[in-house]
């Protein structure tokens, strides 16, 4: 295996490009799970999501380049169906991310529906962390050398290995760096859906943020398949995924305007939910009051009755002594002051 790819550790393969894949799914559930805490929300529920986005995931990436291979792959779709091993083989390339979402999406929907949860709220918690798990696995491809954009001179070009130039292009040495454009432009979408969410909290409804990511990213896709040097062509020569980001953008943005206009979600149904989420956290902390007193009771009963008895009568023999000492300085100082006090001169003689 080239080095620059990975490295061996007795006999297995480990790739730098998965464990990048790895590392852009554990920012996202970070991201997300504390995004559900800030909303008061268990946020190790994400911990029980993220098997199920991430198998989800996987199989919908695959099979989305499965039936949308690039031009130069050099593996059609009807090959891979000849060969169905071949689709197994993930390690050597191949995934697309519109069928990741998808395919977790997917997923996520199935999960909330067996666990009765809000498949809309989850998937707004997601939304920002995996703008930044997609922005961090285009680092891969940088890996790989692979998706790389069209030549380039600019001072910021990347240079492609001979061995992994596109055929027509061996002479060429420098390209775009398609991979690195679209990390910057996720991670300055997750930002603003961040923003958005802070700052326009109590207009948004559930799946709002989701919306805004389906209108997001399938802008950036839309506008950097114009530099991508390997498109995803049909045999008519259109550009799948070109189009099929411009569908589910233009989609996103009339879903998410129809549901500010004329089919706003009923409040309603929120706030209803908002208040058992809330009566089921205020039973489950009176539940957890009601424990602790009972504990201390508990420790309370268990104090022996003879220490209270013996502790009540030494105070008050402390006190009487203390009042009787105070009780005589007083008697014997008032006999001082009538002594003191001078006799009436003259009274006696006037009288």
């Amino acid at each position: 295996m080239d080095p620059r790819l990975g490295f061996t550790i007795w006999k297995f393969e480990i790739r730098y490009y998965a464990l990048i894949i790895i590392l852009g799914a554990l920012v996202a559930g970070a991201i997300a799970a504390w995004r559900a805490k800030k909303n008061g929300r268990d946020p190790e529920i994400i911990i029980d999501i993220m098997p199920w986005v991430l198998i989800g995931g996987i199989i919908g990436a695959r099979l989305w380049h499965v039936f949308t291979p690039g031009y130069f792959d050099g593996i059609t779709t009807q090959e891979y169906f000849k060969n169905p091993l071949l689709i197994l083989q993930i390690w050597k390339g191949g995934l697309g991310i519109p069928g990741g979402v998808i395919g977790g999406a997917l997923a996520l929907f199935i999960y909330t529906k067996v666990k009765k949860e809000s498949f809309l709220e989850w998937a707004d918690y997601i939304a920002p962390g995996l703008l930044v798990a997609q922005g961090i696995g285009r680092w891969g491809n940088y890996i790989n050398q692979e998706l790389y954009g069209k030549p380039s001179n600019l001072p910021w070009a990347i240079e492609i290995s001979p061995e992994y130039r596109y055929p027509g292009f061996e002479n060429i040495s420098h390209y775009h760096p398609l991979f690195f454009y679209e990390f910057v432009l996720n991670i300055l979408a997750a930002v603003i859906l961040l923003l958005i969410d802070r700052n326009f909290k109590k207009k948004l409804y559930k799946g709002d943020l989701f919306l805004l990511y389906l209108v997001a990213y399938p802008a950036i896709r839309f506008g950097l398949e114009f530099v991508r040097l390997v498109p995803s062509l049909s045999k008519s020569g259109v550009n799948i995924n070109q189009t099929v980001m411009l569908i589910v953008m233009i989609l996103a943005i009339v879903v998410f305007v129809l549901r500010h206009t004329f089919f706003k979600p009923k409040q309603s149904e929120e706030l209803a939910e908002e208040e058992v989420y809330l009566d089921e956290t205020v039973e489950e902390e009176q539940a957890e009051d009601l424990e602790e007193l009972d504990s201390l009771d508990a420790d309370l009963s268990e104090i022996p009755e003879g220490t209270e008895e013996t502790e009540e009568p030494d105070a008050e023999e402390t006190k009487e002594p203390e009042m009787e000492e105070t009780g005589e300085a007083e008697t014997e100082e008032l006999p001082d002051e009538t002594e003191n006090e001078p006799e009436p001169e003259g009274e006696d003689e006037e009288n």
